[in-house]
């Protein structure tokens, strides 16, 4: 049984396509700004918006704070003038707190005034985002024609409504824009038309001398998709501290959580607050059951966080089965290899133990139901943004984890700039400085293992009791 209905997962990009929905629905326009590309250190990725409602109220960020006063007034000029921008943030040599990025990446942002007019296909992307199913809207932000720019087109598994312009486009959008939703990335798209114009010269970082336009030079079609995707799943198995811990951490990363147990008097929504389901059930009968169900895959998590082989191993037996995007279990060292001995006995396969992050976490030296937690929230996002824990096998699944957004090209995009109206004029263009990449590296190894130092050691332990 589920003791608590399920809550629907309030995020924030769900904040700001419900807001704008508001506006829509009583008559008005708002400003919506969506960053389009990122290059180097960027404090949001693509696919962050943010709304400016027609009281001048604002919903989400695009940045760190660094350019958000600059694209709040866009966005009011946008509102009032009807003009789409496409604008680009990156440093300014001369003065690093001008209008631009301090942290020495590039954004480009898109901004436009929403309505009726210019996005009557906004209902149909709301009735997929509030019934939890996937859905990508593709935004025309360069075309050959003017007018076309700010034209939206609403894409699902098996249907869409709105157009990029032309019928060769649409096929060719809607093909990228289910590509990526089978992803959960958000991305960028350009169909053939020739090299991007307006990129700056490589080498001084100079802003090109032409301003981009909407009408691009060349020809070419430029969407941004945003793939709306429902939260990732974490189900936790076992009714304890560590759970009411494990789910607060992972509602702050964005996860929809889950608490199993088969003990009704500890398995309660009033022991787990900020779980959005509790259920009493035989932890692997209902995983089993949500998996024929089609509800878990490659962006569900599973943690068993109990202290009971006779529910552990069948957990565990079925959850290695699946194709999950991690799968944890906590326990010392001994416990490991006694439950690892248990499951070769129940049939698994040495590629099949190899997914399981046992003991679970990062080492962290964590103690508390706390610290446990954030040392296992801590795994998640290294696995989610492609990094490599140091006591992990190479045989790992991919992790589970807040969708990604795909890598931006490496070629830096012009300083801010704006695209002119849908009649052709262009809007006033406003220059902060050049812009010029990231110089970054890669971390040199796996974080938090001295050199030379056995990272088998330093695997988290949470405290329990050995058997």
């Amino acid at each position: 049984m589920t003791d608590g209905a399920p809550r629907a997962a309030v995020t924030a990009e769900s904040a700001v396509w419900e807001a704008l929905y508001e506006v829509w629905r009583s008559g008005g326009t708002a400003g919506l700004a969506t960053v389009v590309s990122t290059f180097g250190s960027a404090p949001r990725p693509a696919g962050a918006a943010m709304l400016t409602g027609p009281d001048g109220e604002v919903t989400g960020n695009i940045s760190g704070g660094c350019v958000e006063g600059d694209v709040y007034e866009l966005s009011r000029e946008a509102v009032a003038d009807g003009i789409p921008r496409l604008v680009s943030y990156g440093v300014s040599a001369d003065d690093a707190f001008a209008v631009g990025l301090t942290c020495g990446g590039t954004v480009e942002v898109f901004v436009e005034p929403v309505d009726a007019g210019t996005f009557p296909e906004l209902p149909s992307l709301l009735a997929s985002l509030r019934a939890g199913e996937p859905v990508a809207v593709a935004t025309v932000v360069g075309h050959p024609r003017a007018p076309a720019v700010g034209a939206h087109l609403v894409v699902t598994a098996g249907d869409s409504t709105g157009g990029t312009g032309s019928a060769a486009g649409d096929t060719a959008v809607r093909e990228a824009a289910r590509a990526l939703l089978r992803r959960g990335e958000s991305a960028p798209v350009r169909l053939p038309g020739g090299t991007d114009p307006g990129r700056p010269g490589a080498g001084d970082g100079a802003r090109d001398p032409e301003e981009r336009t909407a009408d691009t030079a060349d020809g070419a079609l430029r969407v941004f998709v945003s793939c709306l995707v429902p939260p990732p799943r974490l189900l936790v198995f076992g009714a304890n501290d560590f759970a009411a811990a494990l789910t607060r951490q992972a509602r702050l990363l964005g996860y929809r959580t889950t608490v199993c147990d088969a003990r009704p008097v500890f398995t309660t929504a009033e022991r787990f607050p900020d779980a959005d389901e509790v259920v009493v059930a035989r932890p692997h009968e209902y995983l089993a059951a949500e998996a024929a169900a089609g509800r878990l895959g490659p962006r569900t998590a599973v943690v068993c966080l109990g202290h009971d082989p006779r529910y552990d191993i069948p957990l565990l037996s079925t959850a290695l089965r699946l194709d999950l995007g991690y799968v944890g279990a906590m326990g010392s060292a001994r416990t490991h290899a006694e439950r690892a001995a248990q499951l070769r006995a129940a049939g698994l396969r040495e590629a099949e133990l190899a997914a399981l992050s046992s003991p679970v976490g990062l080492g962290l030296a964590a103690r508390t139901p706390a610290e446990t937690a954030v040392s296992i929230a801590a795994e998640l996002i290294l696995l989610t943004r492609g990094g490599f824990p140091a006591r992990r096998s190479p045989a790992a699944r991919p992790p589970a984890g807040p969708s990604r957004t795909a890598a931006p090209s490496r070629t830096a995009v012009p300083s801010r700039t704006a695209v002119p109206s849908r009649t052709g004029t262009a809007a006033p263009s406003r220059t902060p400085g050049a812009s010029r990449p990231s110089a970054r590296g890669a971390p040199p190894g796996p974080p938090g293992v001295p050199a030379g130092e056995d990272p088998d050691r330093l695997a988290t332990t949470a405290p329990t009791k050995e058997t």
